[in-house]
């Protein structure tokens, strides 16, 4: 897969990153120009480093752009500005409303699984109804902190007991080049590789579902699911925008009774 990235340990002009951003986006300096109602001279004159860039004008830029908040602040520190956006614990005093809201939904989901993860997949806090899908994969996988797609994906984890596993892995493979396309996560990128290294084939031929299910091979029997991702609206803080909520759904209703009665 070919996917420049930029390493964050990398020291770089806030040109060269506006720059990169700018090709991620498959955008030209006329393009970029306009969205930021500034001359495509000047625009240019920052990805050379002949201009140093305002805060506010990184923050322009980085909107139009839709870079993630984390490599927003970078921009920011790279052209000698402070970071805009905060980036704090969960546990902390101020963060309180964002863990009770979560704590809200999946506690509100059940008895369905559904679990909150960070920008790599990693498991950030889930509801009870996840021992549904987790049951019967590796002691090791569910030590924390534990990568749900690895979980997802691995020969010792959930893979031997899916049922559509070379759609599923297409379903979930797919959604991780997306994500790298749109991050440059170079960390995604070698989740990506090693993801990619498991057994199981890719199927990515069109389903007559309305979405790509999950059939799991389960101790009540097969059970069907469907996913759904929550994140927060307009976000300004880097935590709570790399915060996102994996919702699953029962496909059918055998599968919605089982998971009732286990209640």
């Amino acid at each position: 897969m070919a996917q420049q990235s930029i390493e964050p340990a990398t020291r770089h002009t806030p040109g060269e990153l506006i720059r990169h951003w700018r090709r991620q986006r498959h955008m030209t300096q006329l393009d970029l120009s306009i969205r930021c109602r500034i001359s495509a001279r000047h625009l240019s004159f920052i990805e050379t480093g002949r201009s140093t860039p305002t805060s506010a004008m990184v923050v322009k830029v980085c909107e139009q752009l839709d870079v993630p908040l984390r490599h927003r602040n970078d921009i920011l520190l790279a052209a000698g500005h402070a970071p805009a956006y905060g980036q704090s614990s969960l546990e902390q005093p101020s963060m309180r409303s964002i863990s009770q809201a979560l704590i809200q939904i999946l506690d509100g989901h059940l008895p369905y699984p559904a679990v909150v993860v960070d920008r790599h997949w990693d498991m950030v806090d889930a509801n009870s109804a996840i021992d549904r899908l987790t049951a019967g994969c590796a002691d090791e996988l569910l030590e924390p902190p534990v990568n749900v797609l690895r979980l997802s994906l691995h020969p010792n984890g959930m893979a031997p007991r899916i049922q559509n596993l070379p759609q599923w892995r297409g379903h979930v493979l797919s959604r991780l080049d997306h994500q790298i396309r749109v991050t440059g996560d170079p960390e995604l990128e070698r989740l990506r590789t090693e993801l990619g290294s498991y057994p199981g084939g890719i199927d990515h031929a069109p389903t007559h579902s309305l979405v790509v299910p999950l059939r799991l091979e389960t101790e009540h029997g097969p059970l069907t699911f469907f996913s759904t991702t929550t994140v927060f609206g307009t976000p300004m803080d880097v935590t709570v925008s790399e915060l996102a909520i994996e919702s699953f759904f029962p496909a059918d209703t055998r599968t919605a009774d089982a998971l009732r009665q286990q209640r």
